[in-house]
């Protein structure tokens, strides 16, 4: 069994392995599309909108609901792929070990 000490220092390193990870997240961008590439939104690894891309051939009256639509869907791609490279990370940090239901600061 291992001694309180050499789990303390344990924690300590996957704590700072959790910030670096956090502040590589910050630092990470992914794009989600959707219209075959005609919508495009740039967003964090932590899950904030950096930039929405809209092909000029949508930007007329007709297609508002349209556009509306695909934003969100783009959006939503987006958060999916940033969701599945944080998961990827904490895989990393801690050695694919599941951490069941645990929200940890991501």
């Amino acid at each position: 069994m291992m001694n309180m000490q050499g789990l303390m220092k344990q924690a300590q390193l996957m704590q700072k392995k959790m910030e670096e990870a956090q502040e590589k997240l910050a630092q990470t961008e992914v794009v989600g599309t959707s219209g075959g590439g005609m919508v495009k939104v740039t967003m964090t690894g932590k899950m904030t909108t950096q930039k929405v891309q809209i092909d000029k051939s949508l930007l007329n009256e007709d297609d508002a609901e349209i556009l509306e639509d695909l934003i969100v869907a783009a959006c939503n791609d987006a958060q999916h792929k940033a969701e599945a490279m944080m998961s990827e990370g904490m895989k990393d940090i801690t050695g694919g070990l599941n951490l069941g239901g645990l929200k940890l600061p991501f």
